[in-house]
């Protein structure tokens, strides 16, 4: 783990061998071990010593990672929703940048696949440093909820599935790596909402075909005032739809996923329509290592959203936490002033329109269990603390050699709020090409207010949906 060090935040010094025995525990358990709900006392630390997400509150020791004092409550001037979301920091100024030329001076703050990226791209790759901002903040009826999740959330039969739980992340104060994946997963991102944009791979000349999305989102899991026992009824997490608009070759190809909470009862259910036979077909293989649609292989389908779908293929371990240079903030690359051939370049996007800030993360360690099959042996996810996002997931392959690394930009969405990637980059070293996903600039922006329905979900909708 290139020589990381790995640590820990107590709570206050009155709980500090506590919370250092939490941790002890939480590095030894993988998905066979315990599963123990956050005590009442702990749950209280909730909005106090930790953040309502779970976060330590306070600064770091040096002030260069400051306190989290709410963050983003209200949007800059002259923003109107359906806007792409202006910068609240446009005077901050780059505090210093990292080359291939000093690179080694900042390892200890940088990932193997970060560093990776400097070897592979030593004249081009570099990474503009900016002062923290915690931004991250989410309705205050989730923090409500996440506070009751605490005390009863659990996972079910060797961690494929949550239950007790309804409204936000379900484990605030994990006890386990499990517990930590299972929070990105049904992190807080609304309600529903519709959205356009797309994706491309470029090949290493930097040419480029962009592939064009149509998606609707419904979270029936994040539904205010939703709870656990409606959703053990429906036993849906959310459900997602998914249109290809270009290439015309490409156009009319559509995408259904039914996401489940016991994944045990109903493992994940999926359907695609293919204009060419102009029918809908179950599709089964939508999991795990298949293949992600038009990634030309260079990404997996549980990659999609950094990690999806049941964990299940894994032994999760909690390492800890470390402070990281991840991308935060990022909403220059998100501008809609700027053109997607401004951010696509030969073998990574364009490092000036990136911002990159110390932050605190979670570290899960995730290992293949033996005699089951994924193209991936092994992953290290870098989980932000205020937010439960993905930062930066390294991965590798069956010759224990880093393949890949997978990068989330972040921002925060004003009009919920939630902090969710605006971009996410999946770098291929053994290619050295890659694919960026989530490219909205010339497209509308999100929209968190759309009307969604069940009935917009269905194999019959799906059929409708490729026909137009």
């Amino acid at each position: 783990m290139n020589n990381q060090t790995f640590k820990t935040y107590p709570f206050k010094k009155s709980t500090l061998k506590k919370s250092a025995l939490l941790l002890a525990v939480s590095v030894a358990l993988t998905s066979g071990g315990a599963m123990a709900k956050a005590s009442a006392d702990d749950a209280a630390k909730l909005g106090n010593e930790l953040t309502p997400m779970g976060a330590v509150k306070a600064a770091n020791k040096d002030g260069s990672i400051p306190a989290w004092t709410g963050g983003i409550t209200k949007a800059p001037a002259g923003y109107t929703v359906g806007d792409h979301h202006l910068d609240p920091y446009p005077n901050d100024k780059i505090k210093y940048s990292i080359t291939a030329k000093n690179v080694a001076d900042y390892k200890s703050l940088l990932t193997p696949g970060q560093v990776k990226l400097f070897e592979t791209y030593p004249d081009t790759f570099k990474m503009d440093v900016y002062q923290t901002r915690r931004s991250a903040s989410f309705p205050k009826h989730v923090y409500k909820a996440i506070k009751v999740n605490a005390t009863r959330a659990e996972l079910i039969q060797d961690g494929n599935g949550i239950k007790n739980t309804a409204v936000g992340i379900p484990f605030p104060i994990p006890a386990n790596g499990l517990e930590a994946i299972w929070n990105h997963i049904v992190r807080y991102r609304g309600e529903q909402l519709t959205r356009q944009g797309g994706q491309a791979a470029p090949t290493a000349s930097g040419d480029y075909t962009y592939v064009g999305f149509e998606e609707e989102l419904l979270l029936p899991y994040d539904v205010e005032g939703t709870t656990p026992a409606e959703l053990e009824k429906t036993n849906i997490l959310f459900k997602f739809k998914q249109k290809v608009t270009e290439p015309a070759r490409l156009a009319g190809t559509a995408l259904l996923v039914h996401e489940t909470m016991d994944q045990i009862k109903t493992p994940r259910q999926a359907w695609t329509y293919n204009t060419g036979q102009r029918r809908v077909r179950r599709a089964p293989n939508v999991a795990y290592d298949a293949p992600g649609s038009a990634s030309d292989g260079l990404r997996l389908t549980d990659d999609f959203d950094m990690y999806n779908g049941a964990p299940n293929r894994y032994n999760w371990t909690l390492k800890g936490k470390q402070e990281l240079l991840i991308p935060y903030n990022d909403y220059r690359l998100h501008s809609d002033k700027v053109k997607y051939a401004d951010i696509i370049q030969p073998g990574h996007i364009n490092p000036d329109l990136v911002r990159y800030e110390k932050h605190r993360v979670w570290v899960v360690e995730a290992n293949l269990k033996d005699n089951t099959r994924h193209t991936y042996k092994k992953r290290v996810f870098y989980i932000d603390e205020d937010s439960w996002q993905v930062a930066i997931s390294d991965i590798y392959d069956n010759r224990d050699e880093l393949y890949r690394v997978a990068v989330a930009h972040g921002l925060n969405y004003y009009e919920v709020p939630t902090q969710w990637s605006t971009l996410e980059v999946y770098h291929d070293f053994q290619s050295r090409r890659y694919i960026v996903m989530g490219l909205d600039n010339e497209s509308k922006m999100y929209d968190f207010s759309a009307k969604l329905e069940d009935d917009d979900f269905t194999p019959s909708a799906l059929r409708r949906e490729g026909r137009r």
